[in-house]
């Protein structure tokens, strides 16, 4: 249903039953899917994809150009889900050449005033509460939960099930599976909440190994396969040896099953390993 005070372009494509409300701007080479709800004062810009039963509330601009001086007209989306929720005054910016979309997966909530750059890819079932900031290229995994006024620096990426306390600034990749929060931002635990929440049961031990990372394919309790690989360099000055890879591979005990986290802490557990290595060569100079 088309309000008369919405205008909507003759070039765009909108399913019969999908509601727009007064004030709203929808621009041409647009796609919107059956039963979405389009709330008033809504920007839906040139290259949107926005999929079925989709609600925008008041305010939100989506597909506007990136917010990149390398951007030179090029065509790109920016694509939403079906049965995910935007909130007021989100902005999603379309992609680059880099990737030439964003993406937004289905059954998420992007809460007020959220922004997500060009070139993100965000799963699905995902929550980013109030003020949740993306930058450029960034890759987020599954029930993926950002907290309040959390902040994701460019190219990271951040693995499936995992949950960012809020107020954390993002600068480096974060596993699947676990808690990430203080500053600079660490890891804090096992998300078992989160995990025990969506059908995974049992004990959550975690198990350090010292294999080398090589790209692997590993599966869940719930059979969803996905593939992470070492995020960070952390070079030995004498030997040259990469000490992130040492503590590349973690693993998660569930009811005898493994299911592996290798997207690992690069930074997070080498840089903590270093400090804790420091801290125990200064203890044994005190000690003499």
């Amino acid at each position: 249903m088309n309000q008369p005070l919405a205008y909507v372009h003759p070039r765009a494509v909108i399913a019969k039953n999908v509601v727009i409300e007064p004030f709203t701007t929808i621009d041409k080479n647009v796609e919107i899917g059956e039963g979405t709800w389009i709330g008033s004062n809504v920007t839906i810009m040139e290259g949107a994809r926005i999929g079925k039963n989709c609600s925008i509330f008041p305010g939100s601009v989506i597909s506007a150009v990136p917010q990149d001086l390398k951007f030179n007209g090029e065509d790109s989306t920016a694509e939403i889900g079906d049965n995910t929720t935007i909130r007021e005054c989100v902005t999603i910016n379309r992609g680059t050449s880099s990737r030439g979309k964003t993406m937004i997966g289905e059954n998420c909530l992007i809460m007020a005033y959220s922004h997500i750059a060009h070139d993100c890819i965000v799963g699905n079932h995902c929550i980013f509460s109030n003020n949740s900031t993306l930058a450029g290229h960034i890759t987020i995994g599954d029930h993926v939960i950002l907290a309040g006024m959390t902040a994701v620096h460019q190219f990271c990426s951040v693995g499936s099930h995992s949950f960012i306390a809020g107020g954390s600034l993002v600068r480096k990749d974060v596993p699947p599976f676990v808690k990430a929060a203080r500053e600079p931002i660490s890891y804090v635990g096992i998300n078992s909440v989160g995990l025990r929440r969506r059908g995974f049961d049992g004990d959550f031990d975690v198990v350090y190994s010292q294999e080398v990372l090589e790209p692997v394919e590993h599966r869940s309790t719930h059979d969803g396969s996905h593939k992470c690989f070492c995020p960070s360099v952390i070079e030995d000055e004498e030997t040259g040896q990469n000490l992130a890879q040492d503590w590349c591979h973690n693993k998660v005990q569930i009811n005898g099953s493994l299911a592996h986290i290798t997207s690992i802490f690069g930074q997070f557990l080498a840089g903590m390993v270093i400090m804790d290595v420091m801290k125990k060569v200064e203890e044994m100079k005190q000690a003499q």
